[in-house]
């Protein structure tokens, strides 16, 4: 009865998952120039963001997403070393 009142897949997302966007998956060769990008400049500049989304075909908000958790992904693993 509860289940009818929802609405059309709605039983199917996830807690705290933002509606109507999926999970971006990243090829090997995307994750490679992200990568070869972050190792040259933690902090992306607009002109670097705006190159790197056209050449990947993203948006240059995945780029800024990718960054900003790629350098907390960083900040973990340099703290975890010590």
């Amino acid at each position: 009865e509860a289940a009818e009142r929802r609405s059309p897949g709605h039983e199917a997302e996830s807690v705290g998952a933002v509606p109507g966007r999926s999970r971006t998956k990243f090829s090997a060769a995307q994750l490679q120039e992200l990568e070869r990008s972050f190792r040259e400049q933690r902090y992306i500049r607009a002109g670097e963001k705006r190159r790197l989304a056209a050449v990947l075909n993203l948006s240059q908000s995945q780029i800024k997403t990718w960054f900003q958790n790629r350098r907390m992904k960083f900040k973990r693993q340099t703290q975890d070393a010590r």
